[in-house]
C-alpha cells in the first residue's frame, strides 16, 4: 500500500472514531420500521411529494450520515446545503432533498430507503454509507450487500434514477485484507450499477486542522466547500438539462 493511503487509512481511522461517538445516540433510531428519526437531516421546507407522479422539478436526494447531514454546521453551510446553492444559482431545475441520519450504518440505510422512496421521488440518488461498517468492523460482504439492497430499491421504484455512490476507507487497525476488500466494494458496485463514483468523498479535508471543526474531525465550514467540489464533479454529469454544466 502506497504512502498515499497509508495516510488516508489514518485519516480516515479517526474520522470515523469521533463520527461513531457524535452519532452513537441516533444509530438506534433508524429501526425497522423505515420511519427517518428526528435528525433525518430534511430540511423544514422540504415538504414529501406524497405521490409517485412526476413533476417539473427533478429531486436530488442525499442518503447519507452525518457527513451529509452536516454535523456541527447549520446544513445550509453543509456540502449538500452548497450543492443546493450552486444548482439554484445556476437555475438548473433541480430540489435538493438531505436525507443525512447521524450514525447511520449501511443496515440502518437500508432499513430506513423505503421510506425515503415512498416521499421523495429521486432523479438522482447521492448514496454515503459505509463509514460505520467500517468502524465497527462488520463484515465488508454485508455492508457491500445492504448497499446494493439500498440502490436495488431506488432502480425497482424509480428505474431512471441515476446513483452516485460516495466512496469511504476504512481504518488500517482492521487489518490489511479488511481494509483492501473495503476500498474495493465501492468500485465493485460502482460498476456493476452503472453509477457514478466518488472514490474518496473527504479527499484533501480528512487530518486537515484548517478545514474541520475543533474537533479536528467534521469538516467545518470551507471544508465542506472543498467536498462540494469534490461531488460536483461526478454530479454535473448526471444533471440532465440538455447542455454542459461547469
Amino acid at each position: 500500500m502506497n504512502k498515499y493511503l497509508l495516510t488516508c487509512h489514518h485519516l480516515f481511522f479517526t474520522i470515523l472514531i469521533v463520527l461513531s461517538v457524535a452519532s452513537c445516540a441516533t444509530d438506534s433510531n433508524s429501526g425497522s420500521t423505515g420511519q427517518p428519526p428526528a435528525d433525518v437531516g430534511l430540511a423544514p421546507s422540504d415538504e414529501p411529494l406524497k405521490t409517485t407522479a412526476k413533476t417539473d422539478t427533478k429531486t436530488i436526494i442525499f442518503f447519507g450520515n452525518s457527513l451529509s447531514a452536516g454535523y456541527g454546521l447549520d446544513p445550509a453551510q453543509g456540502f449538500v446545503g452548497l450543492i443546493e446553492k450552486r444548482i439554484d444559482s445556476l437555475n438548473l431545475n433541480y430540489k435538493v432533498v438531505n436525507a443525512g441520519n447521524s450514525g447511520e450504518t449501511t443496515s440502518g440505510g437500508k432499513e430506513r430507503v423505503d421510506w425515503i422512496l415512498e416521499n421523495y421521488q429521486p432523479d438522482i440518488f447521492v448514496l454515503e454509507l459505509g463509514g460505520n461498517d467500517a468502524l465497527r468492523g462488520l463484515p465488508v460482504a454485508a455492508a457491500e450487500a445492504n448497499l446494493q439492497a439500498i440502490i436495488d430499491a431506488v432502480k425497482n421504484k424509480y428505474p431512471s434514477a441515476r446513483i452516485l455512490l460516495a466512496g469511504m476507507m476504512a481504518p488500517p487497525n482492521m487489518g490489511n485484507e479488511y481494509t483492501t476488500k473495503f476500498a474495493a466494494m465501492y468500485p465493485r458496485l460502482a460498476k456493476k450499477n452503472n453509477a457514478a463514483l466518488i472514490p474518496f468523498l473527504l479527499d484533501k479535508v480528512g487530518g486537515q486542522p484548517e478545514l474541520n471543526l475543533p474537533d479536528g474531525i467534521h469538516p467545518n465550514v470551507e471544508g465542506h466547500k472543498i467536498v462540494r467540489e469534490t461531488i460536483w464533479k461526478e454530479l454535473k454529469g448526471l444533471l440532465d438539462q440538455g447542455r454542459l454544466v461547469n
